[in-house]
């Protein structure tokens, strides 16, 4: 079963029901707006797919929120437009940033906290998991369930501060801000500076140059 506890399908090759066709234009995960939109193809889908992907749309400025995956790595693949990736480190506590156009991926490791950040009106991007149906744990879930009290206990943050903070998250969400959000601010289209690549990323050759969001 999988975390929405729906049961997947045997695949069997002899079963008159048995096929290799499936469609990511037709479960919509969720849409923001007419022009911000998420589809899926995954297990329950498609039974006899090995990969799952997102199949998503994205205008400037638009963020697919900070989460992670507790089951499968991914891999960002962008179709159209520029994005910035921006995936935690545990090994190196550095956040590891990359600007991605057209035909250019990044990885995304199971378990680490990574997001997703719109640089143009035409985003078009897969991602690609190395499960049938991966695992989320939204930070909109993380930040709006845990006490105030226990953050103040574990980090001495002001409690009343931080849950008025964190009252405009009122629910589960992928495509931030919300709609009724009004102090955002529009990235740059050009992007993030560029900063030297700190000798703790790597052991090794020079890799491509991050960029912080």
């Amino acid at each position: 079963m999988n975390q929405k506890g729906m049961m997947l399908m045997p695949v069997n090759p002899s079963d008159p029901s048995f096929t290799l066709f499936g469609d990511s234009m037709r479960t919509v995960t969720e849409q923001r707006d007419a022009n911000n939109y998420i589809f899926q193809l995954f297990g329950p889908q498609l039974p006899t797919i090995k990969t799952g992907f997102f199949n998503a749309r994205m205008t400037r400025g638009i963020i697919i929120q900070p989460h992670w995956h507790t089951n499968a790595s991914e891999m960002v693949f962008v179709i159209s437009g520029t994005v910035v990736t921006s995936v935690f480190n545990p090994f190196t506590q550095k956040v590891m940033t990359y600007r991605l156009n057209p035909g250019q991926v990044c990885v995304l490791p199971k378990g680490w906290f990574h997001w997703i950040l719109a640089l143009t009106d035409d985003v078009h991007l897969l991602t690609i998991f190395d499960q049938p149906t991966p695992d989320v744990v939204f930070g909109s879930d993380f930040l709006r369930v845990i006490p105030a009290e226990v953050m103040n206990r574990a980090y001495c943050v002001d409690p009343s501060a931080y849950a008025q903070t964190v009252a405009p998250i009122q629910q589960s969400t992928i495509l931030g801000p919300p709609v009724s959000c009004t102090n955002q601010k529009q990235p740059n289209e050009a992007g993030p500076q560029p900063k030297p690549y700190p000798s703790s990323y790597f052991a090794g050759p020079a890799a491509p140059i991050p960029y912080d969001a």
